[in-house]
């Protein structure tokens, strides 16, 4: 009988012992039944394209949103390339380390590091077009299928274009003025071309390839130019004070895609993203993958929450516009 009873013993003992070990090789599972991949200590790499007001922002909510989810968990290696042909090492040196997950700022750091892996996540922000900037066919706000998602920067096109006409109701020739080496500042000017010609705007393009003829260019368009459109290009962004002497000079007033070009160029306005909150947003998404084991590849792009209408009273004043500013618009 003893021998029996240690016999019985053992047996449930192993049994125990094996449940124990497909336990533990099983991920655990929440509430919902997704699988909780939490650790004690989290690497993300940031690869943030250049130094300026509103991918600085980007990068601080990410990594506040993070802070707020993890605390001293996360760990973050921010790298800033100062131009695009910079990303790729960066890439590299992430890829080589095997970080969790990698943050892409900006179009060219997003492409740099999805060149560079296909393994580890990569949740891009301050990005216009993911699609475009991948060369995969999505929707813009629809899930990539690799390994990236994000939250995009694309500026309120419509809304923008309503605010040109709205303070320059009698404009008959609007220039664009962005930089050809960013395919994403091509999208948001073929945008609003269109939204401008269907209200019998003419509208001519003024592209630069990089700072060496910039200069050149601005000057062109602010003399051709009744009303100047500048779309949300970083480059142009790094190079607001030549863009605003050129315009002031020829007495050309601005409409800018977004806040930090529309405040540096004294533009008369923007209808403007928040940088900052989508940086949060795209931090939000970074912990549903680390901690909460999401798929990059099946998690929409997502849009920006917050938009503003913001003025310059220097340059409201300058064009006699004081008029059209109403409670809506918040001052620069």
């Amino acid at each position: 009988m003893n021998k029996f009873i240690k016999k019985v013993g053992a047996v449930a003992l192993a049994a125990v012992m094996v449940g124990g070990v497909f336990a533990g090789c099983s991920a655990k599972k929440d509430d919902a039944g997704k699988a909780d991949t939490a650790k004690d200590s989290y690497t993300v790499g940031i690869c943030q394209l250049m130094k300026h007001t509103a991918l600085d922002k980007a990068t601080e909510g990410f990594q506040t949103a993070l802070k707020d989810k993890l605390g001293d968990r996360v760990t973050f290696d921010l790298q800033v390339a100062g131009e695009a042909k910079n990303c790729t090492p960066i890439a590299e040196k992430f890829v080589a380390a095997k970080t969790d997950l990698i943050m892409a700022n900006a179009t060219p750091a997003l492409t740099a590091c999805y060149n560079k892996t296909s393994e580890i996540p990569i949740v891009a922000t301050s990005v216009t077009n993911f699609a475009t900037a991948l060369k995969l066919d999505f929707e813009p706000e629809g899930a990539s299928g690799v390994n990236v998602t994000g939250t995009h920067d694309l500026a309120p096109l419509a809304k923008q274009a309503e605010q040109l006409l709205y303070f320059f109701p009698e404009v008959k020739n609007v220039g664009i003025f962005y930089c050809t080496s960013e395919a994403n500042s091509k999208y948001q000017a073929d945008g609003m071309k269109e939204l401008l010609e269907a209200k019998n705007v003419t509208v001519k393009y003024y592209t630069f390839k990089d700072t060496t003829d910039l200069q050149t260019v601005i000057a062109k368009a602010a003399a051709d130019s009744e009303v100047l459109y500048i779309p949300t290009d970083n480059t142009a962004a790094n190079n607001c004070d030549v863009i605003r002497t050129a315009c002031e000079e020829a007495k050309t007033p601005i409409i800018a895609g977004e806040t930090d070009i529309a405040k540096k160029t004294n533009a008369v306005a923007t209808y403007s993203i928040d940088f900052y909150d989508i940086g949060y947003n795209a931090g939000l998404m970074a912990y549903e993958i680390l901690v909460n084991g999401a798929n990059a590849a099946e998690m929409n792009v997502k849009a920006p929450e917050k938009l503003t209408a913001q003025y310059c009273k220097d340059a409201v004043e300058r064009y006699g516009l004081t008029d059209k500013i109403t409670s809506d618009y918040v001052a620069l």
